[in-house]
């Protein structure tokens, strides 16, 4: 815990204990060593009482308003990034490759959309005066089939990949450039919904580099489970920074599309 700065870096155990508490459950056993490293960092006392400074972020963890979740895919690995917005507090986290805990820290409003477009990156494109309508169309079934074959370590040529993968060049070309793909999704209850049903936005980029972003428009998002197979169209389009930006910003509901505050 970092208290002059507000910040704290937290694994998923971590966070379970402290809901616990606040429900006055009984902590299983599996937590006890979660809870001992909350103790020894100071975010719990001796007691199990939640430190004053944690107040904030307990109580956004317990009643969100909107969730928002980014997952990352590269090399390294997957990493789970977010922001949780509760009536009175935002916060942010953001996970590091190989890492259990999240760095959670506070944010304003104003600077929510900054957040989420650095979580992923977003950064001015690498070359100018390109078609940023340009589409691939292709299936699933040969994209699964291509990144299999690149992710295999060996090097082989765009067109030869394509060849072996029955899949477009031009999706090939794209691929081999690839440094990360992203997924934003963002979750409220919202209002006039039947129950005050849950409402999700999201969209899938791809990041690759010298060939820029990719927006992924079908499958769209939000893909369910089992909705999607070897055969479903996939098309993807040349997209910009600038594009992305408020597409991100346009995630995000606005007061009319919340449900009210229990």
């Amino acid at each position: 815990m970092d208290a002059a700065r507000r910040r704290l870096r937290l694994s998923d155990s971590h966070v379970s204990v402290l809901g616990l508490l606040v429900e006055e459950e009984q902590i299983p056993e599996e937590l006890f060593q979660a809870r001992a490293e909350l103790r020894e960092a100071g975010i719990l006392e001796a007691d199990d009482k939640i430190a004053a400074d944690l107040y904030p972020l307990v109580t956004t963890l317990m009643e969100p308003r909107v969730i928002a979740q980014v997952e990352m895919s590269r090399p390294q690995g997957v990493t789970q990034s977010g922001a949780i917005i509760g009536n009175d507090f935002i916060f942010t986290h953001e996970n590091w490759p190989g890492e259990a805990e999240s760095e959670y820290v506070p944010a304003e409003p104003e600077t929510l959309v900054w957040a989420l477009a650095r979580m992923v990156d977003l950064h001015r494109d690498f070359t100018d005066g390109v078609d940023s309508d340009e589409v691939i169309i292709s299936t699933m079934g040969a994209f699964d089939d291509l990144v299999a074959r690149m992710e295999s370590g060996q090097y082989e040529r765009p067109e030869v990949a394509a060849e072996g993968t029955d899949a477009p060049l031009r999706l090939a070309e794209v691929l081999s450039q690839l440094n990360c793909m992203w997924r934003m999704t963002v979750a409220w209850q919202g209002a006039g919904a039947p129950g005050n049903g849950l409402a999700v936005s999201a969209l899938a980029v791809w990041d690759c580099g010298v060939e820029g972003y990719w927006l992924r428009e079908l499958p769209a998002e939000p893909v369910a489970d089992g909705q999607v197979d070897h055969s479903s169209e996939l098309r993807v389009r040349r997209t910009s920074a600038k594009e992305l930006w408020q597409l991100i910003t346009d995630l995000l509901p606005d007061g009319s599309q919340l449900a009210s505050a229990q």
